[in-house]
């Protein structure tokens, strides 16, 4: 009898959000080049380097081309003896002519009850839909998985990109994805084989050891 093809290893997938900039909680940057972490970034993510070193393995690293990502990618990579690998499908979502403005004049905006009650409904300016962020966030993954079978990949990216993948993985309409929280330095774990996702963690702060015996 020919024998059944080989069951795929699950992946673990870390996503890891980037740490604190200037403009967190005050402006959209989007993709604007020259944004920095703060020196409470730089902390976030020296700590949450210390938490990934102690997981048994990790064996890739891969981060958005923004500054902030790599930088907050960098000591991950160090304390793991890797480099990072840029991969624009992690990039910040394209917020068209929304990059810059203040946050809380947005909030004002007609459309931010779209942003907040029919994400799967909105397109920013100039730039990309809540959808399209999704379909690419999910590509990613499944191209993140097909290169590291069996394997722990932390993929660092930002907040609205890593909530869309999670609600995807969750199995979550996109437009409840707003009703939790990925914050500075976070990680949300998820393992992908040949079934469903299964979501370990989200916007967690705290020891991950128990992802290794998952």
């Amino acid at each position: 009898m020919p024998r059944s093809p080989a069951r795929p290893r699950p992946t673990l997938i870390l996503f890891v959000r980037h740490g604190h900039t200037p403009t967190t909680g005050k402006l959209l940057p989007g993709r604007a080049p020259g944004l920095h972490l703060s020196d409470d970034g730089r902390a976030q993510a020296d700590a949450v380097a210390e938490r990934i070193a102690r997981l048994k393995s990790v064996d890739a690293i891969y981060a958005s081309p923004l500054e902030r990502t790599r930088e907050t990618a960098a000591p991950i990579a160090a304390a793991r003896g890797l480099k990072v690998k840029a991969d624009r499908g992690l990039l910040e979502a394209d917020i068209g002519e929304w990059t810059g403005r203040e946050l809380k004049a947005v909030r004002k905006l007609p459309e931010w009850k779209t942003v907040q009650h029919h994400s799967s409904g909105f397109r920013f300016p100039g730039g990309e839909s809540f959808l399209d962020i999704q379909h690419r966030m999910v590509a990613t993954v499944d191209r993140l998985r097909a290169a590291h079978p069996g394997g722990t990949v932390v993929a660092v990216s930002h907040a609205d990109p890593i909530k869309a993948a999670l609600a995807h993985a969750l199995g979550t309409h996109l437009d409840q994805f707003q009703r939790f929280a990925v914050s500075p330095c976070s990680v949300s774990a998820v393992v992908h084989g040949d079934g469903a996702p299964m979501v370990l963690t989200v916007n967690s702060v705290g020891d991950l050891r128990s992802l290794s015996q998952s």
